[in-house]
């Protein structure tokens, strides 16, 4: 008896010391994990939140022997990894093999990291293609594929649609806010808000499709007070939700603190019409505050759940915590917390735990950020909120990208999923529609006029039966 006890302590013991990477690659080794990651590859997925341009204005796209068009350079350039790694440059119509010879160990200190992987992930799922042991042939070849795919916008739906198995996907047009056009059949408009709180001055504004001046003046609407203002913030609201837009997003964390003061109108005036140069910073934030605060009231308004930013920007100031009091005070308005406050998971799982029946989070972009945080993460929010709180996304802009991030998130969910049933605190049963929550259910509920868009028919499901 005391020698099969100490036999089964040796076990538990090295079970406990064992690296969280051999632990990980044994669930995604158990007959658990493949048949809940089969069910979610099979659930055509809700993605709420990208960032795909039109066709033709895709930011990847390089001048080559070729003429102009998508390669090798352009799908790692236009990636995440570049925040962890230096890509060699190209240079105009150079030859492939003069970038390669220098490009090619641009990623030796960085292959473990998650902004590596989920790239690394599409390369070898698209194209076959393992880039941990590539060679230069194969570099070659792939470049040579990857601009012949993008010759044909037929490729990003095929990625998109059917590889990717993404049925409608939330598009973040930053370029263009206030356009509220789409490029894509299987785009969702979202109404970004962020430059909205910059309105105390026509001279804040480059872009014409950002600017509220230019919209008032379209609408031959007039400008001269906070309360012209707010009419034509009401005005915008109203065309973005005929436009098709389902809600609003705010990447203000990159630029400034997420603590928003419930300041009056009239501190908010002393910087209406003045130059950002006349104004002292305590002024201006003001005059941001006062608008966060009305945008918030118009998301209630016209049922407009609002995407925050929170976390990795400005990161000395945008834990979610700092959320909390805007959030307490706009009961009416539908809060979504991005990126699940990366790296404040804990803290993002607390304010759902208080306020989860007018919040929600996002897990967009977490698995790519850090793929062992989203894990954690996942099975934390799973033990402290209903499970229809959860949210996913990509936050890409090219194909091999949303086809990465899904992947990557659809491992992630399901290797959390499977420890919990392998350890009975779930029966497989409810793990898999825990999954089918995440990533497609829980959209189709906060966002129900999604539901005359669905175009993938499955048999027995629930979204298509209601």
């Amino acid at each position: 008896m005391l020698r099969r006890l100490l036999v089964m302590s040796v076990i538990v013991a090295s079970w406990l010391i064992m690296p969280l990477p051999v632990l990980a690659q044994a669930t995604r080794q158990s007959e658990t994990y493949k048949r809940i990651k089969l069910t979610l590859d099979a659930v055509p997925a809700i993605d709420t939140h990208d960032h795909l341009w039109p066709f033709d204005k895709l930011p990847g796209y390089r001048e080559t022997k070729l003429g102009k068009g998508m390669n090798l350079s352009s799908i790692w350039g236009n990636s995440y990894w570049t925040q962890v790694g230096r890509l060699t440059p190209w240079q105009p119509k150079m030859e492939f093999d003069d970038w390669w010879k220098d490009a090619k160990d641009d990623w030796d200190n960085s292959r473990a990291t998650s902004f590596y992987r989920y790239t690394q992930i599409a390369l070898k799922d698209l194209y076959g293609v393992d880039w941990d042991r590539v060679t230069d042939a194969q570099a070659k070849e792939l470049d040579r594929k990857i601009f012949e795919n993008y010759r044909d916008q037929k490729w990003l739906h095929h990625v998109v649609t059917e590889r990717s198995n993404i049925e409608l996907m939330f598009n973040d047009p930053y370029w263009a806010r206030f356009a509220f056009e789409t490029s894509y059949p299987f785009e969702v408009i979202v109404f970004n808000v962020t430059s909205l709180v910059r309105g105390f001055h026509a001279s804040e504004f480059d872009n014409p499709f950002d600017s509220p001046f230019e919209f008032a003046a379209k609408h031959g609407l007039p400008m001269n007070s906070v309360d012209d203002f707010l009419k034509v913030l009401d005005r915008l609201f109203l065309e973005a939700k005929d436009k098709g837009a389902v809600c609003l997003k705010s990447t203000l964390a990159y630029q400034r603190t997420l603590k928003f003061d419930n300041v009056s109108k009239e501190r908010a005036e002393v910087a209406f019409g003045k130059r950002r140069t006349a104004l002292m910073p305590e002024q201006i934030k003001d005059f941001e505050d006062f608008v966060f605060w009305r945008l918030c009231e118009l998301g209630a308004k016209y049922d407009l759940p609002f995407q925050i930013h929170t976390g990795h920007g400005r990161i000395q100031s945008s834990n979610p915590i700092l959320l909390v009091d805007l959030i307490e005070a706009n009961l009416k308005t539908k809060f979504i917390l991005f990126h699940g406050g990366f790296p404040w998971v804990g803290e993002t799982g607390a304010i759902l735990m208080r306020h989860w029946n007018h919040v929600w989070i996002d897990s967009v972009w977490l698995p790519s950020l850090s793929y062992s945080m989203g894990k954690r993460a996942y099975h934390e929010w799973l033990e402290q909120m209903p499970s229809t709180r959860i949210m996913w996304g990509g936050d890409c802009n090219h194909g091999e990208g949303i086809y990465g991030s899904t992947e990557l998130t659809r491992q992630c969910i399901a290797e959390v999923l499977a420890e919990k049933v392998d350890r009975g605190d779930l029966i497989e049963e409810h793990a898999n529609r825990i999954g089918r929550q995440i990533m497609r259910d829980n959209a189709l509920e906060l966002f129900p006029q999604l539901k005359d868009r669905l175009w993938k028919h499955q048999k027995n499901s629930k979204t298509a039966i209601d």
